[in-house]
């Protein structure tokens, strides 16, 4: 009987100025127009001496994080993956154009005076 290996996804995204690379099981379009849903995310749990102080800051800021919406114009890339690498946060730089985003106030007016 061949057991099949489960796929494997790594997701970068922008968040808040800076980019995000996180590995995960399961990634599909969301019910919600405009998102994308990242579910099972995977992080290192080997005990090395070496502690990736950005992989660290990942694990604690999705500890309790069951699913995952990504506006889709916060993503960059997602690639389907044989092997995990360090999940990690990288400054957002000048090779990355963020989409223009307008930010709407409940009022139905737009950010700014």
């Amino acid at each position: 009987m061949e057991v099949k290996k489960k796929s494997l996804y790594r997701v970068k995204f922008i968040n808040q100025g800076e980019v995000y690379e996180v590995f995960a099981r399961e990634v599909y379009a969301s019910d919600i127009m405009g998102f994308v849903t990242v579910e099972q995310l995977v992080f290192d749990d080997r005990d090395s001496p070496v502690v990736d102080p950005s992989e660290e800051r990942l694990k604690s800021e999705f500890e309790s994080v069951r699913r995952c919406l990504i506006p889709m114009h916060s993503v960059i890339r997602i690639d389907e993956v044989t092997n995990r690498g360090a999940a990690r946060i990288t400054e957002l730089g000048d090779k990355v154009t963020p989409f223009p985003t307008t930010i709407l106030r409940p009022d139905g007016g737009k950010g700014g005076k």
